[in-house]
């Protein structure tokens, strides 16, 4: 997940009486769509746009922004500010807590844990590191929500004769007129591929086994957060994890490290740190998401949180699940039942229940869910889970499905080929994906570049055998 492309953005919202066409525009001086918490422009153009997504009044405060010179940075800061004092609209009806013990409390019955012998569980965690990292790369190239639509993924892949997609994205030379790769294609396309390509989806996870290690279950929010400073190039880092690095410079603790000046803070972020919680809690989805928890809440809120929470239990629940529609419906459980998270995820349910095809699914997917950002938590998970439930438990497809659907590509092709590496294991796993790799993957964390890929399976196969302390 890079979010820093400059895109063109829309503020018209989706509410929960429907599409709210009458609110005050902003400039466009405001929307150059970096994404970048380092920008007041963005961060005041994002922060509204959270704003009215959760359901705020704040036109009086976009109204003065149209009054303002965009280029006086403290005046733009101050109603970045002013916003967190907007309230909300009547007639919101989600109940999204931000609380671990609220959390918990909305939640009916949770999944009972289940054990996983440990031969199984040793392959299954090589298949879920392997799944992972290619799943990511398979991504990487056309990771750029907003240019890389799931039409332009089509009409491309079509052009280089490799719809659907079921290998590393082609680089077609010379590239067609209207189509330009993300520029880590050199590193990251078919028959380019040598060692995994350094990606934040892949750090995070490295980050999560190192946490583990070092905190095990005692983990919490200033722990991750220490670890950022220590670890993390500032700007290896974006949108929500950007924000809370800056507070955490500038000396702000939990929970206001997640909250000031953090429009980001319901974006994927989270989401793609929870994998690895679900590696050390095979089999028992609630244990991996209430400590992937501690990570999600040093950057995240609301379904920012949720997000990383259900991830977790994504992977923990592949461990014993027997089809993708098990591990989708045990996760759900740990989701706040009246958030829009688990709204989404219902609704993609739905879909499959009611025999819909594929493209039938994306289509309805994106028509309600494609008011938010390319980078957002609900609509990257209704794809996620879209992707598991029509994989038919076939890796090539998931991944190549939830790639094909745009949005951002290297994290969904992540997190589904995480949970399809544990569900199939090594030896189902593509040799034409996992060979390129090569063993070894890039990482922007200090002291944790070309790691062995096989190593850090090992050594989170020893959390998850012996238990965190």
């Amino acid at each position: 997940m890079r979010a820093w492309a400059p895109i063109a953005s829309s503020y018209i919202a989706y509410g929960t009486l429907g599409w709210v066409s009458d609110q005050v525009e902003l400039d466009p001086a405001y929307t150059g769509g970096y994404f970048d918490a380092m920008r007041p422009v963005d961060l005041l153009a994002d922060e509204v746009r959270q704003r009215r997504e959760t359901g705020y009044d704040v036109d009086a405060v976009v109204r003065e922004a149209n009054r303002i010179d965009p280029a006086d940075s403290s005046a733009v800061l101050e109603l970045v500010d002013r916003l967190s004092l907007a309230e909300r609209s009547p007639g919101w009806q989600y109940v999204e807590p931000d609380e671990l013990e609220d959390i918990a409390d909305s939640l009916g019955a949770l999944p009972a844990a289940e054990a996983v012998p440990e031969p199984e569980l040793t392959d299954k965690i090589q298949a879920a590191w392997l799944g992972r990292i290619a799943g990511c790369n398979v991504g990487k190239p056309v990771e750029s929500g907003d240019y890389w639509t799931s039409e332009r993924i089509r009409d491309y892949l079509l052009l280089a004769d490799a719809y659907p997609l079921r290998d590393y994205v082609p680089a077609l030379d010379p590239m067609p007129d209207g189509f330009r790769l993300v520029d880590c294609w050199p590193d990251t396309t078919r028959g380019n591929v040598h060692g995994s390509a350094r990606d934040d989806d892949i750090d995070y996870a490295i980050l999560a086994l190192h946490l583990l290690e070092t905190h095990g279950s005692s983990l919490r929010p200033e722990d991750v957060g220490g670890a950022w400073l220590r670890l993390f190039p500032i700007e290896q880092v974006y949108t929500a994890e950007r924000a809370a690095y800056l507070n955490l410079v500038n000396g702000f603790t939990v929970p206001e490290v997640a909250r000031r000046r953090n429009p980001y803070r319901e974006w994927i972020g989270a989401q793609i740190r929870g994998d690895v919680f679900g590696y050390v809690h095979a089999g028992d989805p609630w244990a991996a998401a209430r400590l992937s928890y501690q990570d999600a809440a040093l950057s995240h809120v609301g379904n920012g949180i949720y997000g990383e929470m259900w991830a977790a239990a994504l992977v923990a629940a592949a461990f014993t699940a027997s089809s993708p529609r098990e591990v989708v419906e045990r996760a759900l459980t740990v989701v706040p039942p009246q958030s829009r998270l688990a709204e989404a995820i219902r609704d993609v349910l739905a879909l499959a229940d009611a025999g819909t095809t594929w493209e039938t699914a994306l289509a309805a997917i994106q028509d309600r869910y494609g008011h938010y950002s390319w980078v957002h938590t609900i609509n990257n998970a209704a794809i996620v889970a879209a992707a598991l439930l029509w994989s038919d438990g076939d890796y090539l497809t998931g991944v190549g499905r939830v790639v094909m659907s745009g949005w951002d590509t290297d994290s969904n092709g992540a997190t589904v080929g995480s949970v399809l590496g544990v569900l199939v294991g090594t030896r189902n796993l593509p040799e034409h994906l996992i060979a390129p790799l090569e063993n070894r993957t890039r990482s922007a964390l200090f002291g944790f570049d070309n790691s062995v890929i096989s190593d850090l399976a090992d050594r989170t196969v020893r959390l998850a055998v012996g238990g965190l302390e």
